[in-house]
């Protein structure tokens, strides 16, 4: 591959809008294993949220991409191949891209946690409407010489 063609495989894959119009790759080989990716991406997109037992499967899936993409796009920048294996390299890279893309845009995580927090928060509000409705605020900060 020739030097230019080279700088054109890594402008195409780093492009802002690369993965506009991308597919998911429907499986992809990940450090020796095949992962169904497309099947994996759309089966976790179509719930609302990710459960509790998925959530570290998801997060292991976007390191062992990341780790992919990376390795992928060194072959491009370093290694000796051809114009193709080049290109197919790009094209798994923004596939890759496109899944990584699916997957950070997924819902809030932990309903759960931001349930509790958003319910301890109401209860603060309500707690300190009630201290100033009852002049118990005006009473405390009295005492503390505020």
């Amino acid at each position: 591959m020739q030097e230019y063609e080279r700088k054109q495989l890594l402008e195409r894959v780093e492009r802002e809008g690369a993965t506009v119009g991308a597919d998911i790759p429907d499986t992809i080989e990940v450090q020796g294993e095949e992962i169904d990716l497309q099947t994996f991406v759309f089966e976790i997109k179509r719930r609302e949220t990710v459960p509790p037992g998925e959530r570290e499967r998801v997060e292991q899936a976007k390191r062992n991409l990341r780790r992919e993409r990376l390795e992928r796009l060194e072959q491009i920048e370093e290694g000796d191949i051809s114009r193709e294996r080049g290109e197919e390299l790009a094209r798994s890279i923004i596939g890759i891209d496109r899944a990584l893309n699916a997957l950070e845009n997924l819902g809030p995580t932990d309903l759960e946690r931001e349930q509790k927090a958003q319910q301890a928060a109401d209860k603060k509000r309500w707690m300190s409407f009630l201290k100033k409705a009852l002049g118990q605020e005006d009473a405390n900060n009295a005492r503390r010489g505020l």
